[in-house]
């Protein structure tokens, strides 16, 4: 695909590029569960609007800071990935050093805030959420490991921590099962995505699950942390951090999530893969959403 000369963009083009490096559309789900992690960490009533809105923008400026990064560190393997290769770096339509400026000026305007406008300990998570993501799973875990997407799942199941944090001033066993459901998603979630694109991998040199350990396998893996995952989304119920809606809730996405998930075992398709891999994204936020309405109306 031709390269296109940077000078020749428009501002309206440069703002569209530069929306596309900080993966809008994904950290649109990171954001949402961050604010959801805002509002359960308030035992009563709404927790200070100004907190959430300083919190929300700062945790947002930073996740786009790192996607910024992730960007500019996988250019050449993005720009062989056909889901990946329209994006602005592969294109020719930013170039590198005003892709690392953009993080920069994201990134330290976003931990500035937080540090100051909401508490230290969140500015130092979402931090250590920053390198989790952009360092140790982009340079080291992705290119290295099947397994990168488990370990580095970690750092995509902070935002409702750093949420709580952000209220809170502490890191309560309540945020860490909202973490744990997080964690436990991403496997099932990304591999359902792995398992459509898996040709693009190989062609790329990532050692995802399904090019190292073969379809079938990572199949396997899909269903069974499918199942884990629903044990794991019970425990705000057994531990009274919530109630019978979300449980009912709870109870109803993921008999969906595995009926995917065995269906994707037992006769797969790429066309069953992309709408497991869909289906995921809606029931993390409807799951997230129904915590949400659970501890209102409690």
């Amino acid at each position: 695909m031709k390269a296109l000369s940077i000078e020749r963009l428009s501002i309206g083009q440069h703002l569209r590029a530069y929306l596309a490096l900080t993966k809008l559309r994904v950290n649109t789900l990171i954001v949402f569960c961050a604010v959801i992690g805002m509002f359960l960490a308030q035992p009563d009533g709404l927790p200070p609007m100004l907190t959430v809105l300083w919190a929300t923008l700062g945790i947002g400026a930073v996740a786009g800071a790192a996607a910024a990064v992730n960007c500019l560190i996988e250019q050449k393997i993005d720009s062989v990935m056909a889901r990946t290769r329209a994006r602005p770096l592969p294109r020719g339509e930013i170039g590198p050093l005003e892709t690392l400026l953009l993080s920069g000026v994201l990134g330290g305007a976003g931990l500035t805030l937080l540090y100051h406008a909401v508490n230290p300990l969140t500015a130092w998570l979402t931090l250590a959420t920053f390198v989790g993501y952009a360092i140790i799973y982009t340079v080291i875990l992705k290119p290295r490991t099947p397994q990168n997407i488990v370990i580095g799942g970690a750092s995509g199941a902070m935002p409702p921590v750093l949420g709580w944090a952000a209220i809170t001033g502490h890191v309560s066993h309540d945020a860490l099962l909202l973490f744990l459901i997080i964690f436990a998603w991403t496997p099932p979630h990304f591999w359902a995505l792995a398992l459509y694109r898996t040709r693009e991998y190989e062609r790329a040199g990532l050692p995802m699950l399904p090019v190292t350990h073969g379809p079938e396998y990572t199949r396997l893996q899909v269903l069974l942390y499918s199942l884990i995952l629903g044990g794991v989304t019970l425990l705000p119920f057994a531990t009274q951090m919530s109630g019978w809606l979300y449980l009912v809730a709870a109870v109803a996405l993921n008999a969906v999530f595995i009926g995917y998930a065995w269906k994707l075992y037992r006769d797969y398709s790429d066309a069953l893969a992309r709408r497991t891999f869909k289906y995921s994204i809606l029931y993390l936020s409807l799951l997230f959403a129904a915590l949400l309405v659970d501890h209102y109306l409690r």
